[in-house]
Parts: structure tokens; C-alpha cells; sequence
């Protein structure tokens, strides 16, 4: 029997978790936190009460619900959150009553140049209550009245956020982050945790020379109060991180940069893409959208930059029913893993590195050069251990020398250990 791809897995992931309805609060969160831990085992869940202080904001109200549906006089269902739960405005105060037209169409949200998807809308720190639909259904819905009602309960409660830390031998650290506080959505919402997970899986069963920090909070507040909670322990460890999501389609990759634009992350990220996605969309910080947000405050300034394919608001389907299972594959996932993957065996080996000779280094006694010379006759690794040499003045780290010589920095690895086993190249501390 064939392996089974981690692309694979992830998508099987996906598919189970696409019909949860989740939100900032709720069962949602708890049931797919549940899942996901029974696939990492440490995985730590964290209740934060309702009033919670965060900087700045405060923790909602806990947010359930159970069912919601727009009928006509006569029963039958025009609106039904059971065939889709981006139907109801997130976070929609219960409600059951008898509505006109005009009411009702107050409280509706469409998509007229996107008729046939339902739109995903919520108001968190509103109460209010209202429906989503598409717009081709909401011109045939007819004159009324309507009978409305959303089951649902929104009170004090708890806030559910998790996270799981993977020592290395140093304190310095990583970190992936991703949300899972979006209902059924399978790019923006799904592809980032179940990537998450599948590289907390990887890592766990390899040598680490760094540690892993892994979070999956509520997108915003959660950031926020994890940061409020670890904010000078991230500041004195982190190192390089990602903000994991819309990770699954086979589309061109994407980079935004970090305030700074120039942290390890950024520059890994931004020399992986050159080298294995060329066609990659450059953005700029002012596109950002998720939790690169908080973590690249003022005063917070966090090395971490988002890890996305088509970025959020750049795709058609985004934050829509559109955004089904169809728009993610196996192969994308698989892609996204290997190249996360890449960027975090770079990041784990570099370094910034001298060279202990003056002038070339002896190489053939070494066994790391021909012992004959002719036209043309240098291996493309005699290449990369000559032009390494070359840069290896103390001030350069991995991603940099790399970069200079136009090689992928992950070829370069297996060449730098050979070089400090040679003992003609060593780490600067």
C-alpha cells in the first residue's frame, strides 16, 4: 500500500472540521481543539473568562448556537443554518419573530457581484442579529412576512485558546500561529491549523536545535491575550515565526513582508520563494490582515510574517461559501508543507560563519576538490563550497550567503557541514 502524503492527511482533516461552526467563543473552537490534540499529544487548552482584560480589549461574551432559520408563513424554510452555517451573522443574539419584507431585508447581507455565494459576516462586539445568503436567493424570497428565529445563547463564558511548546537545545524559539475561529471555510479557515498540526507532528519526531512555540487562539483577541500573557518571555526567546493560513490551493504563492521587512522570517521566506516559487505576489505591510497584526505591534514587534498561498482578500472565494473543499487540495497542502518545512530547516541551521583560513582553504587534501584540473571541470558542489568560502567573512549568515551565490540555502547546508568537519569553516557566536 502507498504512504499516505501529509497533503493527504491534511486534506482528511480538513474534511472532518469543515462542517464545525466555529466563532471567537464557543463549542465550535472546543470540539476542533479537541480534535486536533488528539492528534498532538501536550497540546494545552487555555479557558479565558468573558471580561477578560487584554491590553486594550476585552474577552466577548461565550457565543453557542444550536439553530436559525428564515420561514415563510407556512413552515417551509427559505433560510436554514442547518444547510449552512455562514448563514447567520456570527455572534446573532437569539431572536424569534414575525417580520415584513423591509424588515427583514435590514437584517440580510448578499453578494451582488457574487450571486450565488453566501457572504461571511459577523459582529462581535454588537449585539444585533441577522442572516447571510446569496444573492440570487435573496431576490426570489418574496413579499413576506417571514418568520425569523436564531436559537442561540450569547453570555458569559469562556474564551478557548491552545498551544503546545516543543523544546530544543536552545531557548531560542519559533513560532507557528494560526486561528480557528471561522465557521465552515476550507482555505481561510481550515488549511492553516491542519498544517500547523502536521509540522508539530514533523517536528516531534526530529532532532531540534531550536524550540517550537505553537498557538491557535481566536484570530485577534486571542493573539492579543496570549501576547498579554507571554509577551516579554516571546520577546527574549522568538526568534522567527509564521502566521499560518490560506495555505491549501495550488495557486501562486504569496509574501508579506513584517513591519521591520527584514527579519530572519522575512528573509527565509522571501529566499525560499525565489528559489522554489519564483512567480510568487509580493505585498506590502500595509495588506496585512491577520495576526501578523498584533504580533508586529509597536512595542510588541515580533519576528513573524504571515505563510500564505493566495492571500486572504486576494481570492475569489475568500470569506465566502465559496471557499469549500474544492478550493484546497492534497497537492497544495503538500506543497505548503514542504516549503514551510524548508524554511524551518533553514532557519534551524543558520548561522553567520568565518572562514579559519587565510586565502583559500586547501580543499583537495580534504577530499572536497578534484585532484586533477581541467576545462570545465568543477562539480556545481566545487561551486557552492568555492563561492561559500568566498563569503564566509563573519559578517554574512546562512540566508545571506546563500542569496549571494544563487543557491538555495538548503543545498547549502549539507555543504556547511562538511566545510566545519573539514574545521575550514566555523560559526561566528
Amino acid at each position: 500500500m502507498d504512504a499516505v502524503s501529509p497533503g493527504q492527511e491534511m486534506y482528511r482533516w480538513m474534511a472532518d472540521l469543515f462542517p464545525i461552526c466555529r466563532s471567537l467563543t464557543g463549542d465550535g473552537v472546543r470540539e476542533t481543539l479537541r480534535y486536533l490534540g488528539d492528534l498532538l499529544p501536550g497540546l494545552r487548552l487555555h479557558e479565558v473568562p468573558s471580561g477578560t482584560q487584554c491590553f486594550d480589549w476585552t474577552v466577548p461574551d461565550e457565543w453557542n448556537i444550536r439553530d436559525a432559520w428564515v420561514a415563510d408563513m407556512q413552515g417551509n424554510r427559505l433560510i436554514d443554518f442547518k444547510a449552512s452555517n455562514l448563514h447567520v451573522v456570527g455572534y446573532s443574539e437569539p431572536v424569534d419573530t414575525v417580520v415584513t419584507r423591509e424588515e427583514l431585508d435590514a437584517r440580510l447581507y448578499s453578494l451582488p457581484d457574487q450571486p450565488d455565494a453566501i457572504p461571511y459576516v459577523t459582529s462581535y462586539y454588537k449585539r444585533t442579529w441577522g442572516f447571510c445568503i446569496a444573492h440570487d436567493q435573496r431576490e426570489a424570497l418574496g413579499p413576506g412576512p417571514f418568520r425569523v428565529v436564531i436559537d442561540s445563547t450569547l453570555a458569559p463564558g469562556q474564551m478557548t485558546c491552545a498551544d503546545l511548546f516543543l523544546p530544543g537545545r536552545s531557548e531560542k524559539t519559533v513560532v507557528l500561529s494560526t486561528y480557528v475561529c471561522h465557521p465552515s471555510m476550507a482555505n481561510n479557515e481550515l488549511s492553516g491549523p491542519v498544517l500547523q498540526t502536521a509540522m508539530a507532528r514533523h517536528l516531534m519526531q526530529r532532532d531540534r536545535e531550536l524550540s517550537y512555540l505553537l498557538v491557535f487562539v481566536p484570530e485577534t483577541i486571542g493573539t492579543i491575550w496570549y501576547l498579554s500573557q507571554h509577551l516579554a518571555e516571546m520577546q527574549r526567546n522568538v526568534v522567527a515565526g509564521f502566521v499560518l493560513s490560506c495555505a491549501g490551493d495550488d495557486r501562486a504563492w504569496s509574501y508579506l513582508p513584517s513591519r521591520n521587512g527584514n527579519t530572519l522570517a522575512d528573509r527565509t521566506l522571501l529566499h525560499v520563494l525565489g528559489a522554489y516559487h519564483p512567480e510568487f505576489k509580493r505585498y506590502t505591510f500595509l495588506d496585512r490582515a491577520s495576526d501578523e497584526r498584533q504580533y508586529n505591534s509597536p512595542g510588541v514587534d515580533l519576528p513573524i510574517v504571515p505563510f500564505a498561498r493566495s492571500l486572504y482578500r486576494h481570492y475569489p472565494e475568500y470569506h465566502t461559501s465559496l471557499d469549500d473543499l474544492s478550493v484546497v487540495s492534497p497537492a497544495g497542502l503538500d506543497n505548503s508543507f514542504t516549503t514551510l518545512a524548508r524554511c524551518l530547516e533553514i532557519i534551524e541551521n543558520n548561522r553567520t560563519w568565518r572562514t579559519t583560513c587565510l586565502c583559500e582553504p586547501q580543499l583537495g587534501k580534504r577530499g572536497l576538490y578534484p585532484t586533477t584540473s581541467m576545462k570545465n571541470g568543477y562539480c556545481n558542489k566545487v561551486n557552492i563550497i568555492i563561492d561559500y568560502l568566498a563569503y564566509a567573512d563573519g559578517t554574512l549568515d546562512l540566508v545571506q550567503i546563500a542569496d549571494r551565490i544563487g543557491v538555495p540555502a538548503d543545498e547549502c547546508i549539507p555543504v556547511v557541514r562538511e566545510l566545519v568537519a573539514a574545521g575550514v569553516l566555523a560559526p561566528v557566536e
